[in-house]
């Protein structure tokens, strides 16, 4: 195909309903792909995303917990990584996933490991500053960078969608989802908790 189909949301859809992968990763998919169905699916296997999404739904009960100490004992990090069988537990490739995550979460501090779980609050107070920020816009128009801001706002704080910090081209869901696709296990993060010396423990990113 040479010219470029337009990606509509019920193609978007349909390469869901055929790989079970991500929204974002299909339309991301489709566009590379330029509109064709099949080569967006092919796109998907050789990121091992398809391979992933429906290695997502099984029980992920084994892993690990690891711990990372940074900057001279005045912070730590515990993340618990959960994969299905104790053989890929045991494994170096495993574990130093785990740890390359428990650094990551030292170095670039998220709130939480996904968008689901930032609190309402906090959500709602970056939407009324980012409103103020664009006040004297027309109200659709408004809308629209607001909801630039909170998609910006996320990649900054969940652990899934922020830049991995050995290789910036991807995200740590891009990163756990080569994992699984190299591992072949469904594999989780499951919770992680930062202590920072002199806070309080309402401070404290995570769990």
């Amino acid at each position: 195909m040479t010219a470029t189909q337009p990606i509509t949301a019920k193609m978007v859809q349909q390469l869901r309903d055929k790989t079970n992968a991500g929204m974002m990763d299909c339309k991301k998919a489709l566009e590379e792909a330029k509109g064709d169905m099949e080569a967006a699916e092919v796109v998907l296997r050789k990121r091992g995303i398809a391979t992933a999404a429906k290695k997502s739904g099984r029980a992920a009960k084994e892993g690990v917990i690891a711990s990372y100490i940074h900057m001279g004992g005045k912070m730590g990090v515990l993340v618990e990584v959960n994969c299905e069988t104790d053989f890929v537990a045991k494994t170096e490739q495993f574990r130093e996933f785990v740890k390359d995550i428990a650094l990551h979460i030292a170095a670039a501090k998220p709130l939480c490991i996904s968008r689901e779980q930032v609190p309402a609050d906090v959500l709602e107070k970056e939407r009324d500053i980012a409103r103020a920020q664009v006040k004297d816009k027309p109200a659709n128009i408004m809308e629209k960078i607001v909801e630039g801001k909170i998609e910006k706002f996320y990649s900054t704080v969940c652990l899934m969608e922020q830049a991995f910090i050995k290789n910036s081209d991807m995200t740590i869901k891009d990163h756990l989802t080569s994992k699984v696709a190299e591992l072949g296990e469904n594999i989780v993060i499951k919770r992680f908790t930062v202590y920072e010396l002199g806070q309080s423990a309402e401070e404290q990113p995570g769990e």
